[in-house]
Order: C-alpha cells, then structure tokens, then sequence
C-alpha cells in the first residue's frame, strides 16, 4: 500500500513508503472492538476525584437536637444523619472506585489495527521528524508543507524533549511514541503523520502472531 512521502523538510519524497496491508488495510469486521479500546482508554485516563462524606465524617452535630419524648417531633440523636441538610451522603462515591477497563493484549492490537485501517486515507509518511533546537516554528513550517491541518496525530519514533518542546504550542497537534499509538487517537486525528522508523515499529508490533502447528491441525 503506497502512501505519500515527504521528506525532513516538508518536500516530495521521490520515493514512495509502502504500508503493509496486514496492518493498515485490514477488513473491519468487529466495530465493537474499537468502541471497547476507545472507553478504555478515556476509563484508564479518569481521575478519581469525586469523594463525599458520610454521617460520621460530617462535622457537628455531637448534640442531641432536642429531648427524645415530650416535644411531639420524630426523635433525633443527631443533626448529621442523611435525612437532614447538611448531614451526610448515604451510598455517595468515596474516592476509592476503580473505574479502570482492560482488554487482552491481542485485542488491543486487532482494535488498532482497524483503527489505522480506518483512517488509512489520512496517514502522510515522513523521512524523519527532527527538531534539535525543539522550535515551534520548525514543526509549523514541517506541517504547513505536507498538509497536516486540524487534528494531527505526529507519530515518532523516539519522543524526546526535543520533540515536546516543539510541539506543546501547536493547537490540535498531539506528538506520541509508536510503540504507544491507541485507538482514541487515532480515530480522533484528521492527519496522522509518521516517520519511516515508526512505521517499521507499528508494522512489528502490530503484526498478527503466526499460529502455531498444533492450532493449524
């Protein structure tokens, strides 16, 4: 599968790079897949924050409100229970639930897999994406050049400080590690920018295992 190459300085390559179809041109067959890796990672990213306090938690509320028979009121032992405002929160989060999710590792790569496949028409392959001196203005000019507008996903092989540097300013530009690609990303890029190192990276990670003899029989 051919794709469009460009070269570290934002100009037609003379060659093209060619994208193994095992990996970007698979058949999407299992769109619930995707959909679980995708809840997946937004699940892993949440932060546990919300948290609230139970009767014995909330302060005050030590004295009795009133005597317990004469005043022809229900009888109360303290102002904190829940039925009152101000009191405490029955069946409330704590701050310990564990909303993270998991999948086996060989549906974490088939869900990506089709991802890639998925947006196969918006990957643009570079040489190599070098910013030395980690300046803004060098990665504008690189995706200025090749057509990467909107929401670009930059897939290196190596993200260094370097690379960060270059590109935490850049509105919608989100810089990632190949060995670190996920579906969300990926189905949120409108360009998905790669260089060649990263491509033979995803191409060996991603690579559907060869069965063996015993499953072959």
């Amino acid at each position: 599968m051919a794709t469009p190459t460009y070269t570290k300085s934002g100009s037609k390559a003379t060659t093209t790079a060619k994208l193994s179809k095992s990996v970007f041109g698979v058949e999407v067959k299992n769109h619930d897949l995707m959909k679980q890796a995708y809840i997946m990672y937004l699940a892993n990213g949440r932060e546990n924050l919300s948290k609230t306090l139970k009767r014995g938690e909330v302060r005050g509320g030590g004295k009795k409100p009133w005597k317990q028979k004469g005043t022809g009121r229900a009888r109360f032992g303290s102002s904190r229970v829940p039925i009152w405002r101000g009191g405490g929160i029955t069946f409330g989060p704590l701050g310990k639930e564990n909303y993270s999710k998991d999948m086996t590792k060989n549906a974490k790569r088939k869900a990506i897999r089709q991802a890639l496949s998925v947006n196969q028409k918006n990957i643009i392959v570079v040489e190599s994406f070098e910013c030395k001196e980690g300046k803004t203005s060098e990665a504008v000019t690189l995706l200025n050049k090749i057509g990467a507008t909107r929401n670009v996903l930059l897939v290196v092989n190596n993200k260094d400080e370097m690379v960060i540097r270059a590109t935490q300013n850049i509105k919608d530009v989100v810089p990632v590690q190949a060995m670190y690609l996920n579906v969300h990303d990926i189905l949120n890029a409108d360009t998905i920018v790669v260089d060649k190192k990263s491509v033979a990276i995803i191409e060996e990670w991603l690579a559907e295992p060869v069965p063996s003899k015993k499953e072959t029989k």
